[in-house]
């Protein structure tokens, strides 16, 4: 065999444009830019590989629900109920039987460039989606668990069609018109609920960066409303704004008198 420019072994390699028979030639090849070359591609191979064991494992509730003849499943899980500022905000997806994106995980664990790619690639793919946001007023008013759990139901209504089985990250809800499973860590367990995690997590931050504009000093776009020691800082130095949540014990403690 005619022996390839290192250039061009590159763009193959990176294009995945090669047969099996060609790259084991490759490591036959003595030049040291080839071997690093393959040795960087068969760590993207066992990358791909271990990707593709993960979503598998993430498929499990799903295709338990699809042998028991559910058609639309959806995913629900929220976004901020940690936090001393911002809102709440739940979403509910529902993904199509062949949807496959490799790398879909719990949204804490994909840096801010992935969830926001994958938070474009679920909404245009998904069957039917819902994002409900409920605001720091409304967790007042009646604790931030019923809040999460409200956000969840408004979610799941926007759905159309309506599920028939509901996988749901941590949370019972006892209201549903439809089967559910409520599993803990589930954004690391299921493809729908850790779909649904991007949507919420992504949609939340969003909203506490323009926050951030109107209300820089409280570091709402690198905290995202958790009580920091930068937050702690500014709520005691300039009290509070009407983003923050008043029944939560920091928020009132830290506040001026």
């Amino acid at each position: 065999m005619k022996k390839e420019s290192i250039a061009v072994i590159k763009q193959l390699l990176e294009s995945d444009n090669v047969t099996g028979t060609l790259v084991n030639e490759l490591r036959t090849d003595e030049r040291k830019g080839v071997q690093q070359l393959i040795e960087r591609y068969d760590k993207k191979k066992l990358n791909e590989h271990e990707l593709e064991q993960q979503y598998t494992r993430m498929c499990w509730y799903e295709q338990k629900s699809y042998v028991k003849s559910h058609q639309f499943i959806a995913g629900i899980d929220e976004a901020g109920r940690g936090p001393l500022a911002g809102p709440v905000v739940a979403a509910a997806v529902i993904l199509p039987e062949n949807f496959k994106l490799l790398g879909l995980n719990d949204s804490k664990q994909l840096n801010e460039k992935t969830r926001n790619k994958f938070y474009n690639i679920i909404k245009k793919n998904a069957v039917s989606y819902g994002i409900s946001i409920l605001s720091n007023q409304e967790i007042d008013q009646v604790n931030i668990y019923e809040a999460t759990k409200l956000a969840m139901y408004r979610a799941i209504d926007q759905l159309d069609p309506k599920p028939d089985h509901v996988l749901i990250d941590a949370v019972t809800l006892e209201k549903l018109p439809c089967s559910s499973e409520a599993i803990t860590k589930g954004d690391q367990k299921s493809v729908s609920i850790a779909a649904a995690s991007i949507l919420a997590k992504v949609t939340r931050d969003t909203k506490m960066k323009q926050l951030h504009e109107t209300y820089p000093v409280y570091g709402f776009a690198s905290n995202m409303g958790y009580g920091t020691k930068e937050h702690l800082e500014a709520l005691r130095s300039y009290g509070t704004t009407p983003y923050h949540r008043n029944s939560f014990a920091p928020v009132r403690e830290a506040s001026p008198r």
